[in-house]
């Protein structure tokens, strides 16, 4: 396989993908690109699984609006 350089210096490798990372290793016979790791696609959470999330979360105050809003209202 012949790979071309272009003006940038930038190289198309056909098996990587975008968010790989390399470790470019110069031996006496040229370079060797070797895989770190790469990135693990995400996908998209529902809407269900936001709203779960965000019912479960312990940061939010088990307070009803109301109550809250007593609290923080000059009186």
């Amino acid at each position: 396989m012949t790979l071309t350089a272009d003006s940038k210096k930038r190289v198309v490798l056909p098996s990587a993908a975008p968010g790989d990372v390399f470790v470019c290793d110069e031996t006496a016979d040229g370079l060797v690109l070797k895989r770190v790791y790469r990135q693990t696609v995400t996908s998209k959470k529902t809407k269900a699984e936001v709203l779960k999330a965000i019912k479960n979360w312990k940061a939010v105050p088990k307070i009803r609006w109301e109550e809250l809003r007593k609290m923080t209202r000059e009186q």
